[in-house]
């Protein structure tokens, strides 16, 4: 069992940056992939980013590439993502998930575990 934690939403004019942050903690943490997914109003949830659970695989979405950065810290059992040149359709509801033997990283329904969720907005 797994409990996760967003932290480090809010409110960002375009061309802007934010961190959010996913606490995890529970039972084996590190042999989870955590991923980023997120919810804008009237759409349906899109993956955003993965993390393996040794760090060393990274997958992002194509709308994200060159902007968004993932990253583990397995000393405080966080997850972390680095948003730049934030866009009005980055705006949205971030949750962080955890998945075991996941796959191809982006597909919510290869996790498990899921945060509350974290909103972001981009508007000027």
């Amino acid at each position: 069992q797994l409990q996760l934690v967003e932290s480090g939403g809010g409110l960002v004019q375009p061309g802007g940056s934010l961190r959010l942050s996913c606490a995890v903690s529970g039972t084996m943490v590190e042999v989870y992939t955590i991923g980023w997914f997120r919810q804008a109003p009237g759409k349906e949830r899109e993956g955003v980013s993965c993390i393996g659970n040794v760090g060393d695989y990274t997958t992002y979405a194509n709308s994200v590439k060159g902007r968004f950065t993932i990253s583990r810290d397995h000393a405080d059992m966080s997850v972390h993502l680095q948003m730049n040149s934030l866009k009005s359709e980055d705006t949205g509801v971030y949750f962080c998930a955890a998945g075991w033997n996941v796959a191809t990283g982006l597909d919510a329904s290869e996790y498990v575990y899921w945060g509350q969720g974290a909103q972001v907005t981009v508007s000027s």
